[in-house]
């Protein structure tokens, strides 16, 4: 157990991000719940949180597959994922950019399991092909308390050792209904073009 993880530490984080809580709901903070959760993902690697601890406004790297994966997507199409996911499904897990992308953190498995169930789906080639991060893959994530420089930020913030997480049938769901919205604008007519010279007359108005 690294000393991240005490009760009591030089920097009394846990403290310190307990007391930035108080009377606040910022869904871009992570929690002393949400920090032990990632803390959790790193396992015994004690230096790397070693670090981190004692520099809490700078990013970090921790490996995927056992907490969480990541799945990367473009970054319009993964607002409209999120969209769906907040608006009509189940909501979303923790949700990260970097770089210009969308990271969403989901259940272990995800990264392995999404790629299939695209090629599996009608929709998977209308869907930005996503980055599946899971075993033996490492990634960046926002420092624990907001930076105010340019780089990795939370959209949701982890806030509980125990975040819900979705799997790749969610995620999947997510993309399809997003190339559905995207979609819905595209008018597709039966009908050939119509001739530019032609006479064409209003009947709309009659009866």
């Amino acid at each position: 157990m690294t000393t991240w993880l005490r009760e009591e530490t030089p920097h009394d984080m846990f403290r310190f991000l307990r007391e930035g809580d108080e009377g606040r709901h910022q869904t871009a903070r992570v929690t002393a719940d949400g920090a032990a959760w990632l803390a959790s993902a790193a396992g015994g690697r004690g230096s790397a949180l070693a670090r981190w601890e004692a520099r809490p406004a700078s990013p970090a790297t921790l490996p995927c597959g056992t907490a969480f994966d990541v799945v990367n997507v473009d970054p319009v199409f993964g607002r409209r994922m999120l969209d769906k996911l907040w608006t009509e499904g189940p909501g979303s897990g923790p949700v990260a950019v970097h770089r210009g992308r969308t990271m969403l953190f989901t259940a272990p498995g995800t990264a392995q399991r999404l790629p299939a169930l695209l090629d599996w789906e009608e929709w998977g080639d209308a869907v930005p092909r996503p980055l599946c991060h899971g075993p033996g893959d490492a990634v960046t994530v926002p420092p624990l308390v907001p930076s105010g420089s340019a780089g990795p930020r939370w959209l949701v913030a982890p806030d509980t050792r125990h975040p819900w997480l979705p799997g790749p049938e969610v995620v999947l769901w997510a993309c399809v209904r997003a190339v559905r919205a995207a979609s819905a604008d595209v008018r597709v007519s039966i009908f050939p073009p119509a001739d530019p010279g032609a006479n064409v007359y209003d009947v709309s108005r009659r009866r």
